[in-house]
């Protein structure tokens, strides 16, 4: 199968989205079929064979954060140019609802398409005001997946219809695989996300660390994420300070090997969030983990069952629930166990052969409309005589 996807954020810029993009396409390249991913990108950024640079992004506010997309005539220009050169099967469109490629691509394919949404935000009042411009492109949809149940909501309430609930992918075995590191073991916690972005939680968890240190001052925190590193700790005391370790940006591999070493996970992220793929990261390389009560993330933990959840942007209970569980190695060893027995479920080996049944079924049904299309039309050229041997 000849498979097209869109990627709407710029590939130079890590994020989730970009990940299950690159991790999807892979997946199915390792299957056989032929992939083309199409993303906005720098001229100088690396990339893989398989992904064609739509050109520079520009960083626009959406959804609570900073998106880099890429939007505009000469866009427009290179998806036709990449439509018309796939000759794809089937096209693949991560969030055509943002001004980005995926709304150009909707716009200008042909064929069936398949659009993912992957965000989660009941209140956007810029989707529904959009959704006159984006109804024509939404028309053309064959068949919608939603990465999580809060992302199927918000695409039901603001755009109408529905999709099919398909979680982001992991490959499982990756992080089981990875080695810890031993300067990052021993009364850690882990803090992966972009530092200087609110909504990732690291200043409730700053707010959190003092009450931590008090009752276990050998504790250290390991932060891995870009941003800036001064500014993040400047409400800390500043004996503390020596107690957080900035890691800058991880590879693949380190970030694999953090979540191997450390003592227990936290994500304190306050909103926004239409899945949590660094929870089912950490799930898989075995760390225990601590999450805010975001109605995403008590989805992916099994409402508690695979990790601890804390109130929302609440640093005192944060602080509580990690001091209790740092010195209870008994229920670290229960959520090590539960959640590497639960994120099977977010192996790409399952979210890649659902995504995969999702082409075929729009495929097949291109397929059989095409047919009936060819069989009327012999029919009709039967009964004007003008039929050919």
């Amino acid at each position: 199968m000849r498979i097209g996807i869109v990627c709407p954020y710029s590939w130079d810029v890590p994020g989730g989205v970009q990940f299950h993009i690159r991790d999807l396409a892979e997946y199915f390249i390792r299957l056989g079929h032929e992939v083309s991913v199409l993303a906005p990108a720098d001229d100088d950024t690396p990339l893989p064979p398989y992904v064609v640079s739509a050109g520079r992004a520009v960083p626009v506010p959406y959804n609570g954060s900073v998106a880099r997309l890429n939007f505009g005539f000469l866009s427009a220009a290179r998806v036709r140019r990449w439509l018309h050169d796939g000759e794809f099967d089937v096209i693949h469109i991560h969030e055509p609802a943002s001004p980005s490629l995926g709304l150009l691509a909707c716009w200008a394919a042909q064929g069936p398409i398949v659009a993912t949404f992957h965000t989660s935000n009941p209140r956007s009042r810029a989707m529904v005001a959009a959704y006159s411009i984006l109804q024509a492109a939404l028309e053309k949809i064959s068949a919608r997946i939603a990465v999580s149940e809060y992302a199927r909501r918000t695409l039901v309430e603001h755009l109408g219809g529905d999709a099919v609930v398909i979680p982001n992918g992991v490959d499982v075995d990756f992080f089981v695989r990875a080695e810890p590191n031993p300067e990052w073991q021993g009364d850690t916690i882990g803090f992966i996300g972009r530092i200087d972005e609110p909504r990732k939680g690291l200043p409730v968890l700053m707010k959190a660390l003092p009450k931590i240190l008090a009752e276990r001052p050998q504790t250290r925190l390991l932060v891995a994420g870009r941003g800036d590193e001064e500014e993040a700790v400047e409400s800390l005391p500043a004996e503390l300070r020596p107690r957080v370790e900035f890691l800058g940006m991880v590879s693949d591999e380190d970030k694999a090997r953090l979540l191997r070493s450390v003592d227990l996970y936290v994500a304190p992220n306050t909103g926004g969030e239409s899945f949590g793929i660094i929870l089912v990261e950490a799930m898989s390389a075995g760390a225990p983990v601590l999450a805010s009560d975001l109605d995403a993330f008590a989805q992916v933990l099994d409402r508690g069952a695979a990790g601890e959840l804390f109130a929302n942007e609440d640093a005192d209970a944060l602080a509580t629930a990690a001091v209790r569980l740092l010195g209870d190695p008994a229920r670290l060893a229960e959520l090590r166990e539960r959640g590497s027995a639960h994120v099977r479920r977010f192996d790409w080996s399952t979210v890649g052969a659902d995504i995969l049944s999702v082409y075929e079924t729009v495929t097949s049904g291109t397929a059989a409309v095409a047919a009936a299309y060819d069989e009327r039309a012999t029919g009709l050229r039967a009964r004007l005589g003008l039929a050919r041997d």
